[in-house]
């Protein structure tokens, strides 16, 4: 008699019981002999093609499987391609407290001070994102690398452009370059993939991190009540007590109620659903962040791979016939260039001007075809023995010197047509490019000698150094000043040019007589002195522009602008 009480199965048979149904379920049986497969054996009979097809369509039955059962249970979807399994991140950990207050405090600030106008309101609501990025990272355990560093700063600088400037296309190109640096921050790559894809690989993480997010305050809110719960109504009860005592105080003092006025946004309940949404996009854009902080993709680790090299002759042909081409049209325009105006008037008929306007485009395109005739040599070169990298070297070094004396050429033909037309905004953009496009030659040129695994982070921040000075040296106002030196030499002047110009340019178009002046400053007067921005919300530029205008306000009567535009304005000035 078993000692197993009664109605109890045996340990044995409770174990066998799964056993046996997946057994039967392969419909086979628990108590048939196993089969051994003798030498020489044929094994079970093959399957027609006909019968395996079916077996292994998608929606076909498993052989053996019982009747209705779809093969969909066992599917696997194929694995990632390699690139995405050796760049994937690892899993964060949970997001801190820390981070989830400063993603708060980031859509708090977006919601409240952007709604204005962009001025030093960017800086203030990006910096609390940069917190939460930080505590993200440091949760994770990653460390500050060098670089991080110099990107963070680069772009804390960008972000004061918009605090300085008036002018919308500077400041949008600051804003631009400053999201593209701090994504570099937070991902810290140094090859050309990672740094390239890093520029705008926060913005992929923005829904990964608003999940993210989510995962961690379910986890949070679970057991931990009894320490949020507090902290949310004592500040609930914080906000109710400002809210009804200072509405009290400012209605007790004039003096306190234009102080209050002016430090705490004013919102309307219709301007309601626009402020959510830049709440919203704030938390978004600060969650993206953080996450990317936490783990970041690593470009780095994908391989890519480069181009066959080319024998030395078929590679180095090529660019030597292209150096002499370069060489040959460098000697005769420079001859031409600089040969005063008398050589140019005997040697092509044009003026100046008409010479200049001629070619400083094409120029910019040869520079810019230049660097991919580079790029594209650099992935087929040899680079076997010591001699084939000493004919790179030779080779592009030729190239790269050749091309700077094409861009010192571009830039002295845009020189003599801003003397001969003015300068305008375009203008001043496209000689920025050319000039730009010459310091990566030259850091081309010095990888050449001192190796090159610093080149792609150092042309990335030469682009965002060159943005910064951009919006630091105010081009509104370099495009003012150099019109009116235009005007005091020869008596010309766009008005109807200079009038759609930013606030920024108001201090050297003060400088004009009258009614020039008037006619100038008449439309720029209206929007800086009729406008009313919040002080987070106007740049140093509208300052100084409303200062000199209360001072010396521009006359808003009839004037006979129509005509000054006419009699002073030249045709090619656009």
């Amino acid at each position: 008699m078993s000692d197993q009480p009664s109605g109890v199965p045996a340990a044995n048979e409770a174990d066998d019981t799964p056993r046996k149904a997946a057994v039967r379920q392969e419909g086979g049986h628990d108590d048939a002999p196993r089969r051994e497969a003798a030498p020489g054996d044929a094994g079970p009979p093959r399957k027609s093609a006909r019968t395996a097809k079916q077996d292994a369509a998608p929606g076909g039955r498993r052989s053996g499987a019982p009747h209705g059962a779809s093969s969909w249970a066992a599917y696997e979807p194929p694995p990632p391609p390699a690139w995405v399994t050796a760049a994937r991140p690892e899993e964060p950990p949970p997001i801190g407290g820390g981070s989830l207050w400063a993603v708060l405090a980031t859509g708090t600030l977006a919601g409240l001070l952007l709604g204005d106008g962009l001025g030093l309101n960017v800086l203030l609501t990006a910096l609390p994102a940069a917190l939460a990025a930080y505590l993200a990272g440091r949760a994770a355990g990653r460390g500050i690398h060098p670089w991080s560093l110099v990107w963070a700063a680069g772009g804390t600088a960008l972000l004061l452009v918009p605090a300085l400037r008036d002018a919308g296309w500077p400041t949008f190109l600051a804003l631009a370059a400053a999201l593209a640096t701090g994504s570099l921050a937070l991902h810290g790559t140094r090859t050309w993939r990672g740094t390239l894809i890093g520029c705008a690989g926060v913005f992929g993480e923005v829904l990964p991190g608003v999940l993210w997010a989510w995962r961690g305050l379910r986890e949070r809110a679970d057991g931990s009540r009894d320490r949020w719960w507090p902290v949310v109504r004592t500040a609930g009860v914080a906000a109710v007590l400002l809210a009804v005592f200072g509405a009290l105080f400012a209605g007790a003092d004039a003096a306190f109620a234009d102080l209050l006025a002016g430090l705490v946004p004013e919102v309307s309940v219709s301007d309601g659903p626009a402020h959510a949404l830049l709440f919203v996009l704030g938390v978004a854009a600060a969650l993206g962040a953080a996450r990317t902080a936490a783990a970041p993709w690593r470009w780095d680790r994908v391989e890519g791979g480069r181009g066959r090299p080319r024998g030395r002759v078929e590679w180095a042909l090529p660019l030597v016939v292209l150096n002499g081409l370069f060489a040959v049209f460098i000697a005769i325009q420079l001859a031409v260039l600089f040969g005063g105006y008398d050589k140019v008037l005997s040697e092509t008929g044009l003026t100046y001007s008409e010479y200049a306007r001629q070619g400083f485009w094409q120029l910019l395109t040869v520079t810019l075809l230049t660097l991919v005739v580079i790029a594209l040599a650099l992935r087929w070169a040899p680079r076997g023995a010591a001699r084939d990298r000493t004919l790179v070297r030779a080779v592009l070094g030729v190239l790269c010197a050749l091309t700077l004396v094409v861009v010192l050429s571009a830039l002295r033909r845009m020189e003599l047509y801003v003397d001969a037309y003015g300068l305008t905004r375009l203008r001043v953009s496209v000689a920025g490019i050319e000039l730009w496009f010459g310091i990566v030659i030259v850091l081309i040129m010095a990888a050449g000698v001192f190796g090159g695994r610093w080149l792609p982070r150092a042309v990335v921040a030469s682009a965002a150094a060159a943005v910064l000075c951009f919006g630091l040296v105010s081009p509104d106002g370099l495009v003012a000043e150099q019109n009116v030196r235009r005007f005091e030499r020869t008596g010309q002047i766009d008005l109807a040019y200079l009038r759609g110009l930013s606030a920024d340019a108001v201090p050297a178009l003060d400088t004009l007589p009258e009614p020039q002046r008037s006619c100038a400053l008449r439309d720029i007067a209206r929007n800086v002195l009729d406008g009313d921005k919040p002080w987070y919300a106007t740049s140093y530029g509208e300052t100084r522009a409303r200062a000199v205008l209360t001072d010396r306000p521009a006359d808003r009567a009839e004037l006979p602008c129509g005509r000054l535009d006419r009699e002073g304005r030249t045709p090619e000035s656009r």
